[in-house]
């Protein structure tokens, strides 16, 4: 008998209703990026979106809980999205606009917690990436071109058509995935980034000329990792961007050990 697909759950993404919305708007929705999903399927894992539990005062938030989510899947990619709210990593939003969704960001650190609690593989993905860091102590940068020195650009007008160079730490994980590239070219959409680590964490690359932090891992035994690009966006295989099925790969091999029964 062949063994049953990796059950890998995916963050959701939470869309708030403006004032004066109607129909379909006037609603709370959670959702995923298509692509992100189609990446982690591609190699024959099973993809799971998590709601969010009980953000609403919802009756069965005594009943359900984040942790049956971690019990049951195998690994967990916290999706990108809004920015973090700078309250939790105790700052004021410099700008009205930099205020973030706090209510995605308890909800994501629930998850990770209750993953990380039993030692299940963790991937973060740009929003998922900086949720790591701040979740284990660290701040960000509210703005990289306003707080950095020097910032070479993180985001622009061209979304996912827009990339820049990064560079592996010389002893990381991702050297040892990549021994014959010091580095790739990723897809980058962000103007936040991290500032002070996390507790525990590591830096895995950054980014080549100003040197922003665009890969984090925890240290130890148990498999969290962070990216600040987006690999999802490099599906179609250009020659110019880093290929990123080795990240994918790693990350789901981490996920198999465990289900059979062995840490990462």
């Amino acid at each position: 008998m062949s063994p049953r697909p990796l059950r890998i759950g995916l963050s959701a993404n939470i869309y708030h209703p403006l004032p004066g919305a109607t129909g379909l708007h006037s609603k709370s929705l959670q959702y995923l990026e298509q692509s992100l999903a189609h990446w982690v399927m591609s190699h024959q894992a099973t993809v799971f979106i998590i709601p969010s539990v009980g953000v609403d005062g919802s009756d069965f938030r005594d009943r359900i809980r984040l942790s049956d989510y971690s019990d049951y899947l195998d690994g967990l990619v916290l999706q990108g999205g809004a920015d973090i709210s700078p309250e939790c990593y105790g700052e004021e939003p410099r700008r009205p606009d930099w205020s973030g969704d706090y209510l995605h960001d308890t909800y994501q650190m629930a998850l990770l917690n209750a993953f990380m609690a039993i030692g299940k593989p963790v991937l973060g993905i740009c929003r998922g990436a900086q949720l790591i860091n701040v979740a284990l102590g660290g701040s960000l940068y509210q703005d990289i071109e306003t707080q950095c020195d020097h910032p070479g650009p993180h985001v622009h007008a061209a979304f996912d058509k827009f990339a820049h160079a990064v560079e592996w730490n010389k002893d990381s994980r991702l050297a040892r995935l990549y021994p014959e590239q010091s580095g790739g070219r990723v897809v980058s959409v962000h103007h936040q980034a991290i500032r002070v680590l996390g507790k525990g964490l590591s830096i895995e690359a950054q980014s080549a000329g100003d040197g922003v932090i665009e890969a984090i891992r925890l240290e130890g035994s148990s498999y969290v990792l962070g990216l600040q690009w987006h690999p999802e966006f490099h599906q179609t295989r250009c020659p110019l961007l880093l290929d990123c099925n080795p990240i994918l790969l790693d990350f789901l091999d981490a996920a198999r050990d465990f289900a059979g029964g062995h840490r990462a």
